[in-house]
């Protein structure tokens, strides 16, 4: 791939365009909004300037109701030798280009599996897809050449491909994208109008559960206006099992201690089922999910503190597994938490504690 055109340039356009101009591509942006391609420009992702001919590779970033539309015209266009899009719906903009009559063997569905709570360009970098899954939906109609040219995409941006039919993907999307947004929005709802003396109170675990909750809710609705069966039926399902722990935390008020067993019994079966779902959720570098054991370390609000402790780990010969930080409420204090594997953590304790930190259990 010596050229490209990527045609929208919010967070996953421009992330794509500054990767392939690092690897050397010449990228041409398009943008319906020139100011956002010259943004983009500025960057570094490319050229906001046409190319003079047809490039080996268009890369349409457009929302999802709009993709269709977008590479009808590129392909009518012959703006350039292979054709992808990188929505994060796949059936319907492919059934709605061929209800259009058009040739789509330069055609490639495609979506990486990656983004920012943060959108448009000024939220891009060339990373944003490491080690991130980027699914590809070729049909039997697709070119060899449009799918070699998406793998070399894919590549350049250090994802990793993953193959799957169209509708598949979006009924997988909805899993593990795009109704868990929703949840998350609707529990982080019942924050904006509650009493300041309980926000404030506010931990790790209420974090976690809302963070995607700070998305663009403009592009939410694209998103989720172009895959709305799946993620209902999904709901509907969620709704049946909060109308059923509801009835169960209601049994645990009553007198009756049958009612009190059974409620008890309601609330445990959803919890056992959220640790069988959870444990299935992918572990470090895909693979299966490991049992880590947590050293948890209190550090000031200071620069460097990070730096040290985990040079201070390296000096022990531990590798951290994975981190997170629990922030103090008022305080310029934190608990930073070290996952480890469970035989390296007494001697990362010990080597901790001598060197002067404090660990907290």
């Amino acid at each position: 791939m010596r050229s490209a055109l990527v045609i929208g340039t919010g967070l996953i356009g421009t992330s794509a365009a500054l990767a392939l101009t690092r690897r050397g591509v010449t990228v041409h942006l398009a943008d319906h909004d020139p100011q956002q391609a010259r943004t983009a420009a500025a960057l570094g992702a490319g050229t906001d300037e046409a190319p003079a001919g047809p490039v080996d590779l268009a890369v349409v970033a457009a929302p999802p109701a709009h993709v269709a539309g977008v590479l009808a015209d590129a392909l009518r266009g012959r703006l350039a030798r292979g054709y992808i899009d990188v929505a994060s719906v796949k059936g319907g903009p492919r059934r709605e280009l061929e209800t259009l009559g058009l040739d789509l063997s330069a055609y490639l569905g495609t979506h990486p599996m990656s983004g920012r709570e943060k959108s448009g360009p000024l939220a891009a970098t060339a990373d944003l897809f490491e080690g991130r899954p980027w699914v590809l939906t070729p049909t039997r109609a697709t070119d060899t050449e449009v799918l070699n040219l998406a793998l070399e995409l894919v590549s350049f941006c250090g994802a990793v491909p993953v193959v799957m039919d169209a509708d598949a993907h979006d009924r997988a999307v909805a899993l593990v994208s795009h109704m868990p947004h929703l949840v998350s929005g609707l529990v982080a709802a019942r924050l904006e109008h509650a009493d300041e003396a309980a926000v404030r109170l506010c931990g790790q675990g209420i974090r976690d559960v809302t963070r995607i909750a700070a998305s663009d809710p403009a592009m939410w609705i694209d998103i989720l206006s172009a895959n709305p069966g799946p993620v209902a039926d999904l709901l509907g399902d969620v709704a049946a099992d909060l109308e059923q722990t509801v009835r169960a935390l209601r049994a645990l008020q009553s007198a009756d201690e049958d009612k009190r067993q059974e409620g008890a019994a309601g609330v445990a079966d959803v919890l056992r089922r959220g640790n069988a779902g959870q444990v299935r959720v992918p572990g470090k570098h895909g693979s299966a999910p490991r049992v880590y054991e947590t050293v948890v370390v209190l550090i000031d609000d200071q620069p460097g503190q990070l730096a040290r402790i985990f040079a201070d780990a390296g000096r022990a010969g531990v590798n951290i597994e994975d981190v997170r930080i629990e922030h103090a409420t008022g305080q310029q204090a934190g608990l930073v938490q070290l996952m480890v594997e469970p035989q390296a953590a007494p001697a990362l304790t010990a080597a901790l504690r001598e060197r002067g930190w404090a660990i907290r259990r």
